[in-house]
């Protein structure tokens, strides 16, 4: 008897140790998957998410059809497949813009960005577009030159180039604040939509904008609009990445210079030629020229 229970006694131990062993077993793979879990949400997934201004034609918007196309999105696109990478196509406030790249919620800001002004503020690729930004009236205004927009109500968009020009005091470096000063209003808006019907129904007199943006608008208005002779200021787009993110910069810079020596941006250019994309002003793979 007592042998007996002897040994039910070593059996009962045998159990619990192997019931131990595995229990030890389980959680050593359960937290290898959780440092698994963990590594991958600190390592780059191969998303590239580009924050853009979801209403800047050709550069990035929304067509009919609710789907998000542009220019910048298609070199985006081109530059994801050549890498491997899943493109996501983030719209963003474009006044909140530094927030959304600071905070990772995008990789990079992509959408006619203009570099000028802002050379410290991020990490840059080199520029890709030579850009300006212009006048535009109503094709019957009066308003055919700079001092004719004395005492008119002139519409902008919310922190964007042009609006940075016309608050700008730095001649030297295109700063038109003395022109904004006749100004009977500068007033801010959301988006060059919004800028458009208002020039239409005569709530604003003159729009301040990036010349792309106001060909296209023009254009696919069927006209009525017309651009002042003269400029506000010349300037470059860049993409914009968060400081310090070399890498990445790098990445992408080096397959934009491919596609530049492939052929493949003259034909992403031609495709945005009706959309006012103009092959004089893409500049990249053209400085050494």
């Amino acid at each position: 008897m007592k042998r007996k229970l002897a040994v039910l006694l070593v059996l009962v131990m045998v159990a619990g140790m192997t019931a131990a062993g595995c229990g030890n077993k389980e959680d050593k793979k359960a937290d290898a998957k959780t440092d698994s879990k963990e590594e991958k949400a600190d390592n780059d997934d191969g998303t590239f998410v580009v924050g853009f201004d979801a209403a800047f034609p050709p550069y990035g918007y929304k067509d009919d059809n609710g789907e998000y196309v542009g220019f910048d999105l298609d070199l985006a696109q081109e530059v994801c497949d050549r890498n491997g990478w899943k493109l996501k196509k983030q719209p963003i406030d474009w006044d909140s813009k530094d927030m959304e790249l600071s905070s990772g919620t995008i990789d990079c800001i992509w959408n006619g960005f203009t570099m000028n002004g802002r050379e410290d503020k991020y990490t840059w690729s080199d520029p890709y577009v030579d850009n300006s930004q212009v006048i535009v009236v109503p094709e019957d205004s009066d308003i055919k030159e700079f001092k004719d927009l004395a005492g008119k109500m002139v519409e902008v968009q919310a922190d964007s180039s042009a609006l940075h020009t016309l608050e700008s005091d730095d001649k030297e470096e295109g700063g038109q604040a003395e022109l904004a000063a006749t100004f009977g209003a500068l007033n801010q808006v959301a988006d060059y939509n919004t800028a458009f019907m208002d020039l239409e129904s005569g709530a604003c007199e003159a729009i301040a904008m990036d010349v792309g943006v106001a060909n296209y608008q023009i254009d696919s208005r069927g006209g009525g609009f017309r651009l002042l002779d003269e400029k506000l200021s010349t300037e470059q787009y860049g993409i914009g990445f968060k400081k310090g993110n070399e890498e990445l910069r790098d990445t992408v810079q080096k397959t934009l210079n491919e596609m530049a020596e492939d052929g493949t941006l003259d034909k992403i250019v031609e495709k945005w030629a009706d959309g006012g994309i103009s092959a004089d002003a893409v500049c990249l793979g053209k400085q050494a020229e």
